[in-house]
């Protein structure tokens, strides 16, 4: 222990250890009684353990124990709303950049001190920022102060990691902090654009169906062209989340279609050998391919059939479960003439073939095989078959699979 902390329960423990069981991973019991604690709970320091321990730490200095420093304790609500308050109240962007450092500062300093900004009101503030976002502004304070109120904003939003209702309130907004959003990562610098689209998963996480559905076109639009820049593996896999998570609801598959998604994602996977970024992509193309939109530009891509072919037993098993979803879909409701000979001269049919006899996952073997029973007429004659498969080839002898 360095900073030892009494909860209500009467029990000891490092400031930064129940700072972290309560705050980061939202648990809301003492670990040893397990009895609740209130959200809003003091942490009262142990001052007596802490000079126990602080003189241990002197005695045994010989033996490369170092003096631990009087912890600096946490920011008073009093100071985080008078830090607030300045910087709402201020019509110049520097002091506002100035306050808004320093809230960022104590935010580092502890998790107490960063639920302590929330409960103060920071959220709404830090929003009302983002909402006047302004292109030109923005690049004005860049020049003359190395960051603008918007930069700082959305870097303490993101460090916050702010509480679901304060996420809720924020998706419930009319749209319009969504809308901010989207105009910084059309406009705003590499690392404004990637807290954007890293709060944007946070947030549309918590938000109800309705919500989802309402979220126009071009938000996708620059959540696609995101996943295009690759300016981050974490903004970039925000991206991909965001797709996965939202394409299923309403239109938002052809939404994400009409923004180019099927086609850079497809580009991705051809770029890409790191195995989440080939999983996510997969994921988010297997949503676009159940609307026909969504098929008809991945066929249309002349990659799009051999590279998902590729990625089957050279990633993951969740990479060829999807890959292997991916092809069905196409199999059951894009088959032209066309596309099944292609899928037959580019090595599709040999390597579901192939599914079907290496050890693997049940469902991508089911998929597999449903695929080439479709269009066994089509595919009985390919030499790719092998002959142990030609017992059960529906077409080839006439039996049920």
């Amino acid at each position: 222990m360095k900073d030892p902390v009494i909860l209500p329960t009467g029990i000891t423990y490092d400031r930064d250890s129940i700072e972290r069981w309560l705050f980061s991973s939202n648990n809301k019991t003492c670990p040893v009684t397990k009895q609740p604690i209130p959200p809003d709970a003091d942490l009262t320091p142990n001052i007596i353990l802490r000079r126990l321990i602080q003189s241990w730490c002197t005695l045994n200095a010989s033996h490369g124990f170092h003096c631990i420093p009087t912890p600096r304790p946490p920011a008073s609500r009093a100071q985080i709303s008078k830090l607030i308050h300045s910087a709402t109240s201020s019509s110049s962007h520097h002091s506002q950049i100035k306050c808004l450092r320093q809230l960022k500062s104590l935010a580092k300093e502890s998790e107490a001190n960063k639920r302590s900004i929330e409960s103060a009101g920071a959220v709404d503030f830090l929003a009302s920022v983002v909402v006047n976002f302004n292109h030109d502004s923005e690049l004005d304070c860049i020049e003359q102060f190395g960051s603008s109120p918007c930069d700082e904003a959305l870097s303490l939003l993101h460090g916050l990691h702010i509480s679901e209702p304060a996420l809720k309130d924020l998706v419930n907004r009319n749209g319009e902090f969504v809308d901010s959003l989207t105009r910084v990562m059309q406009r705003g610098t590499y690392e404004s654009r990637a807290y954007a689209v890293q709060i944007s998963k946070s947030m549309l996480h918590m938000a109800d169906p309705l919500r989802i559905i309402g979220i126009r076109t071009g938000f996708f639009g620059e959540v696609v062209q995101l996943v295009r820049d690759q300016i981050s593996k974490q903004a970039s896999k925000a991206a991909l989340g965001l797709l996965i998570e939202m394409c299923p609801w309403g239109r938002n598959r052809v939404k994400a279609v009409e923004s180019g998604a099927v086609s850079v994602l497809v580009d991705l996977l051809l770029d890409s050998s790191e195995r989440r970024a080939c999983e996510m992509a997969l994921a988010a193309l297997d949503v676009l391919c159940q609307c026909a939109e969504g098929r008809a530009e991945f066929v249309k891509h002349a990659a799009g059939l051999a590279v998902v072919s590729k990625k089957i037993l050279r990633v993951s098993t969740v990479a060829t479960e999807k890959a292997v979803r991916i092809l069905l879909s196409v199999g059951k409701s894009s088959a032209t003439a066309a596309v099944l000979q292609e899928m037959l001269q580019i090595g599709v049919v040999a390597k579901l073939c192939l599914v079907l006899q290496v050890e693997g996952s049940g469902r991508a073997k089911d998929k597999a095989r449903e695929v080439l029973r479709l269009h066994a007429r089509v595919w009985k004659n390919s030499p790719c078959v092998p002959p142990t498969l030609l017992s059960s080839y529906p077409a080839a002898r006439g039996l049920r699979w």
